[in-house]
């Protein structure tokens, strides 16, 4: 009879760091021993070696039961995911109106995605970019049915397609709307086709049609699909977390080659739990060719004085060398890189922002690995934003997406079970009140308090004022529970309209987050009162922050 593992090493290889963590089962259940995370490239065994070193320096007697020995490390069985690198699709149309319906469901899944029609490309330069080796799939298409301004070019797109999916045998081609059917595509590839017939993916037209996009957006999804594709994963984690905490739950990830958001809830009447969810490349720290856009993006959440080129040239440095300079003001462009690449997903997303607040909001991705927990949970409250209180947490050793990984749902129920306290850090709550600035400038009115926030835990009240536009950290230290009480002299919105709301708040390393700003938050366009206003928020969130 084989004998149940008594240790696991869980290996999350990202595209810019390599995270390891040791599991052990201590008194019947598996706990987290230690984890850490080193540059890609970095060997397993190295890391692996070096947590086993500490476990045993912390508890001799746990690293001897747990068998932490050299030999027993390399037989140790592993759980690992591995972070896919950004697959380019180019999406070839007929206008540019059909680029850009097809362009919006590519968006949302992980694949790069570059664009170009017959109206602002010749057959040369599209040629050229469906040839080019970093493609992985093209998808051509046009309006269905297709416009008037469309019909002229179907049959020269359509050939061209035909001439690259012959050129190209191994290149998946996704063809949609009127190329399908017609004749220049079948006269371009030819009679007997290079290449698997089943690289050739008929999807529907996605013009207005919400069946045509959920069926072009699996089609993708499935040219990408990878067992091992951690950021995939953590979708069944977020269902499995669900299910077990009986919680609404919302996952954010931003990593070096995409990023994601899952919302899960629980089953109901027996059934199963569910998820939306989206992957995209352009939720990654930073994009593989930031262009003026995602340089304004990330611009726009600094209090720093660098102009457009200095900052391009800053966030190139940092696709190509992510672990160089990771603390000080390394540290702060890292969360302004991932505060932009967190609004790129939230606006990617606005069916999932218009659902209630979850019940718990998890920050995953090594993009928040060199951040202060309170700037990490402050860049969450800044783009991620919905009235409400959600519960705060991190998941630091990056283990729910190798878990996820797991096919067997009780098996992945089972190990989160144990690790749920040891796998996610509890950073603390937010709670969200919108509403609250539209009371009048002048007189009386507006030297009141817009509410009242009523905090009582361990016997303690504490009462505090409130103004509109307001964020303060407020004290609430780790597995802490309280109970928060909010009174308006005026309908605020909190997930509703209300006038009172009373709901429990838990405590974590960033504590409660009292935040009365603008839902959805807007900044001043002058770049000077931006930035004034960010250094007045950051200054709450970087610890001994003098700016």
């Amino acid at each position: 009879m084989t004998r149940a593992p008594q240790t696991l090493a869980v290996v999350d290889a990202g595209g810019a760091t390599t995270s390891v963590s040791l599991l052990a089962r201590v008194n019947g259940r598996w706990r987290l021993l230690g984890a850490l995370a080193a540059a890609a490239g970095t060997p397993e065994s190295v890391l692996l070696a070096v947590v086993a070193e500490r476990a045993r320096a912390a508890d001799p007697d746990l690293a001897v039961r747990s068998e932490l020995e050299g030999a027993a490390l390399d037989r140790m069985p592993r759980l690992s995911a591995q972070s896919r690198p950004q697959g380019t699709l180019v999406v070839l149309a007929a206008s540019r109106r059909a680029v850009g319906d097809l362009a919006a469901v590519a968006i949302r899944t992980g694949w790069h995605v570059v664009t170009a029609s017959t109206e602002t490309h010749d057959p040369r330069e599209m040629t050229e970019l469906a040839l080019g080796r970093e493609v992985g799939a093209v998808l051509i298409g046009a309006g269905d049915p297709a416009g008037p301004d469309e019909r002229a070019a179907l049959d020269d797109l359509a050939a061209l397609g035909g001439a690259v999916a012959r050129r190209r045998p191994e290149l998946p081609v996704l063809l949609g709307g009127a190329i399908r059917g017609r004749r220049a595509w079948t006269a371009a590839l030819g009679e007997d086709p290079p290449g698997d017939p089943s690289r050739i993916v008929h999807v529907a037209g996605v013009s207005g049609r919400r069946g045509g996009r959920d069926e072009l957006r699996q089609a993708l999804d499935g040219l990408l699909n990878d067992p091992a594709d951690g950021r995939r994963a953590m979708r069944a984690s977020a269902e499995t977390l669900a299910d077990l905490l009986d919680r609404r739950v919302e996952l954010v990830e931003v990593g070096f080659n995409g990023g994601t958001r899952i919302l899960a809830e629980p089953g109901a009447s027996g059934s199963g739990p569910t998820s939306e969810a989206i992957v995209t490349a352009e939720g990654s720290l930073v994009p593989a060719e930031p262009d003026d856009e995602i340089v304004d993006g990330v611009l726009a959440w600094t209090t720093g004085s660098l102009d457009r080129h200095r900052m391009g040239d800053r966030l190139r440095e940092l696709r190509r060398r992510p672990w160089v300079d990771a603390a000080g003001d390394g540290a702060r462009l890292r969360v302004a890189a991932a505060s932009a690449a967190l609004a790129r997903i939230a606006a990617l997303s606005p069916e999932l922002t218009a659902r209630p607040a979850p019940d718990v909001t998890i920050v995953a991705g090594g993009a928040f690995a060199a951040a202060p927990v309170s700037a990490t949970a402050l860049a969450v409250a800044d783009t991620i934003r919905r009235t409400g209180i959600t519960q705060l947490a991190w998941d630091h050793a990056r283990l729910l997406g190798p878990i996820g990984t797991i096919e067997d749902a009780n098996e992945r129920r089972s190990l989160l079970a144990d690790l749920v306290r040891d796998a996610l850090v509890p950073l603390g709550s937010i709670i969200v009140a919108g509403g609250l600035g539209t009371r009048r400038a002048g007189g009386r009115r507006a030297r009141q308090p817009a509410g009242r926030l009523i905090l009582e835990r361990d016997g303690l009240t504490i009462r505090r004022d409130l103004a509109a536009g307001e964020l303060a950290f407020i004290d609430l230290p780790p597995g802490t529970r309280a109970e928060a009480r909010l009174e308006f002299p005026e309908v605020a919105r909190f997930g509703r309209r209300t006038r009172h709301v009373a709901a429990p708040v838990t405590g974590g390393l960033a504590g409660l987050i009292l935040d009365l700003r603008d839902v959805p938050l807007r900044l001043p366009e002058r770049r000077d009162r931006r930035r004034t206003l960010l250094a007045d928020w950051s200054a709450l969130a970087w610890p001994g922050d003098d700016r």
